[in-house]
């Protein structure tokens, strides 16, 4: 079900459908190298996490990761961008990844600028923020051009690792 579009995008929620997809996202090298290994090594693992984090957080919250969908061609998927609620933060995150040959060409900038829009005109989100790794400069670099600005290091995992804080207000009380 699509819930955006851009002038290259098509924004749709996750279905059991985009399973190799998304094993194929979730092992490209900078998921593995700046998001982790999520222990996703088939269709059938794709499919449970599919299932238990990105339709379970659109049953509960209303939002969750999505789809981006190449409009030219054949609506090849290139990537997620969404929202998500960790008990671990105070505010909704937002995140994004792409398939590497599709990094660097403005598709992040793109779709977080319109999942930034839901969040403020359809989610009614206060504060969203964005977590990243200290040398993950791209995302760094994409995080600030939306306008989100570094608030501290925080450990929102059960690791020793410290992730780098960026907040935006979205809506004023």
């Amino acid at each position: 079900m699509m819930v955006a579009e851009t002038e290259r995008l098509t924004i749709s929620k996750f279905s059991i459908d985009d399973a190799p997809f998304f094993l194929e996202l979730v092992n490209t090298p900078h998921w593995l190298k700046y998001i982790g290994d999520r222990n996703v090594k088939s269709i059938e693992d794709a499919e449970k996490r599919i299932t238990e984090s990105h339709i379970k957080s659109y049953n509960t919250n209303g939002f969750g990761f999505y789809v981006l969908r190449l409009k030219e061609g054949d609506n090849k998927p290139i990537g997620t961008c969404g929202l998500i609620k960790r008990d671990t933060l105070e505010h909704v995150d937002i995140g994004f990844a792409m398939l590497p040959e599709n990094e660097g060409k403005g598709y992040g900038y793109e779709s977080s600028v319109a999942v930034l829009k839901l969040a403020k005109e359809v989610f009614k989100l206060e504060t969203i923020v964005a977590i990243t790794l200290p040398t993950n400069a791209p995302s760094i670099k994409l995080i600030e051009k939306l306008g989100l600005t570094y608030q501290k290091r925080v450990k929102p995992f059960d690791t020793e690792e410290e992730l780098l804080l960026f907040a935006k207000t979205l809506n004023e009380h």
